[in-house]
């Protein structure tokens, strides 16, 4: 799952552990588009421009996401 600054956590994360509440915006997620695999246009594809194999890992505190999310996760993430 991706919010719109492209911080991606996993589906079972997003849904059970920070409740559709990104710990570094405060946007919601919606899943992650699948980039082209073949060159349909202007070498638009995974072979020109290959995911990231970079991992930036950044620890999420629980008990502080939790206070912080509390009143966000209430509104839909398109109205936040």
């Amino acid at each position: 799952m991706i919010c719109s600054y492209e911080c991606t956590f996993c589906k079972s994360c997003v849904e059970n552990v920070i409740e559709n509440v990104c710990p570094n915006c405060g946007g919601g997620f919606c899943q992650r588009p699948i980039r082209p695999s073949i060159n349909y246009k202007g070498n638009n594809f995974l072979g020109n421009d290959p995911a990231s194999t970079v991992i930036k890992h950044r620890a999420v505190d629980i008990q502080k996401h939790k206070l912080f999310a509390r009143d966000i996760k209430k509104s839909d993430p398109k109205d936040r």
